[in-house]
């Protein structure tokens, strides 16, 4: 019996932050909504992931990733 438990440490619709910038350009984005799964590529899960005010998709292993809080706006005292 084959196991169909996810390897994915984040689940789809978490924002994330790449962990390095070297070799993107500098318009890249930093900052990506996790939107699809992808199959392990060197023993590390892939994530399709999109940042929609620049309208960047990319391809990303879960080692080239990390999780990242986006602060709530603060409130008008």
């Amino acid at each position: 019996m084959k196991c169909t438990v996810s390897t994915h440490r984040f689940p789809i619709g978490q924002t994330v932050r790449l962990k390095s910038r070297k070799g993107l350009s500098p318009k890249a984005a930093e900052i990506y909504r996790i939107t699809a799964y992808l199959p392990a590529r060197d023993n590390s899960p892939q994530y399709r992931m999109r940042n929609d005010e620049v309208a960047q998709e990319r391809v990303t292993q879960e080692v080239d990733i990390e999780p990242t809080e986006i602060a709530p706006a603060a409130k008008a005292e």
